[in-house]
């Protein structure tokens, strides 16, 4: 089992709730998609599961660990095997890209490695590998403040992949990029989790694209499970339940459209 949470309730600092009564398990190598309208506890959940947030009650294991009933330095190592893609990497803008993808070892690197690291890339080879996987390869030393947001995002997913986590969470990971980019860096994403065998939690505004990648896929709205169901299950009706309040927009996300075909992947 890589996590399980259950009748997890977690609390704002300003002491509103954000997520209320939540049965969650996810069996190691499953890949599964959180889709739900602005607001409603996907970022919190995804936060809560790599333990930077606290549950305020509940059963939280992860990892086959318990991770607020550990040590301080215990907690860290577990951060250690997750990989976390977030939707605006936190990427120091002077760095240079062979820089932000190496460190994603930086938690299994001793500290003299990782310094060293810093000032000459230890693992060029192995960083341009990751980054040619996502149309990357010629940024390798490109500054990161001289990249666009869609190649930041994937310039943080190449870390992922070069940390080569057992746990991967990601935060709205592909927002940036235009669909068929979007649906290529998916791919690659899931790819490499379905090859390891890792466990995948992704956070998507897309439904469509949630609904093309992912076997499974949780909705979340208003801090709770609203359903929680294979993808061949989800009905236009639980999609127009979840995304109720959408409809003033427009918003309400339809059936996935058919895949799009091979293209040149556009560079954004």
């Amino acid at each position: 089992m890589s996590l399980s949470l259950h009748g997890v309730d977690l609390v704002h600092a300003n002491g509103l709730p954000a997520l209320q009564a939540i049965d969650l398990t996810v069996a190691s190598g499953e890949r599964v998609a959180i889709i739900g309208p602005s607001g409603a506890g996907k970022t919190s959940l995804l936060r809560l599961l790599a333990t930077s947030l606290k549950p305020a009650t509940g059963q939280f294991q992860l990892l086959g660990a318990a991770p607020w009933t550990l040590s301080a330095r215990e907690r860290q190592r577990l951060r250690a095997r997750i990989g976390l893609v977030h939707q605006a990497p936190p990427i120091p803008p002077r760095q240079r890209v062979v820089t932000a993808v190496l460190a994603g070892k930086l938690g299994q690197w001793s500290l003299a490695k990782g310094l060293l690291s810093l000032l000459h890339p230890l693992d060029r080879t192995g960083a341009q590998t990751a980054l040619a996987r996502l149309d990357l390869a010629d940024k390798l030393f490109e500054r990161c403040d001289q990249l666009s947001g869609g190649q930041l995002q994937r310039v943080g997913i190449a870390r992922v992949l070069y940390q080569a986590p057992e746990l991967i969470l990601a935060d709205e990971p592909v927002s940036a990029m235009d669909p068929v980019l979007a649906d290529h860096t998916l791919g690659v994403l899931c790819a490499d989790a379905s090859r390891r065998d890792v466990t995948l939690l992704a956070s998507l505004h897309a439904v469509e694209l949630a609904l093309a990648h992912f076997p499974r896929i949780v909705g979340v709205r208003d801090g709770r499970i609203a359903f929680d169901r294979p993808r061949e299950a989800v009905s236009q009706a639980d999609l127009d339940a979840l995304y109720a309040n959408e409809q003033l927009r427009g918003d309400v996300p339809s059936s996935p459209p058919v895949a799009a075909p091979a293209l040149h992947i556009p560079r954004c």
